[in-house]
């Protein structure tokens, strides 16, 4: 099996996940140094990369966001097939930069007076709180808060 030690920048594909026996796996999207004079279809290289150091394993999922530029160090194993993804031991992280914030877009949280609701873009059925927090119940799509908040105040005698 080829491995060599190195030296790697690249993105964060996804959110770092926790694997057996205190390590984290990531996948690192690596683009050429020379990346003008690249096809531009060229697929990127993809990374994957575990740790089992405690300090970069708490870094990983704790500090760690998809698109944060990271310079990483460790033994590289060569895919034991072409096509495949190679195989990263880190053994130093350092973020060169930090990825923009995620703005949710498939959650929204609105107000209807007394009311809160959360609109999912994964599901039509919309869960409805008080402005307190109490829980009110599930309207099966956005035409049937009103329905659901009307019956909540005839049931509680017209208090959120």
């Amino acid at each position: 099996m080829d491995t060599k030690h190195c030296t790697v920048d690249g993105w964060v594909d996804a959110i770092p996940v926790s694997g057996p026996r205190g390590t984290a796996a990531f996948d690192l999207v690596v683009r050429p140094a020379d990346i003008d004079t690249v096809v531009d279809d060229a697929p990127d290289t993809v990374i994957t990369c575990t740790s089992a150091d405690p300090r970069i394993t708490h870094e990983l999922l704790t500090g760690i966001q998809p698109g944060d530029l990271l310079r990483v160090t460790g033994t590289l194993v060569q895919p034991p097939a072409p096509g495949g993804n190679a195989q990263l031991t880190v053994n130093a992280l350092e973020v060169l930069d930090t990825g923009c914030i995620a703005v949710l877009r498939d959650m929204v949280l609105d107000r209807y007076g007394d009311y809160c609701v959360i609109f999912d873009a994964d599901t039509d059925a919309v869960p409805v709180f008080t402005a307190f927090g109490l829980w009110v119940g599930v309207a099966d799509n956005p035409d049937a808060i009103a329905t659901l908040i009307d019956i909540h105040e005839r049931v509680n005698g017209g208090d959120a």
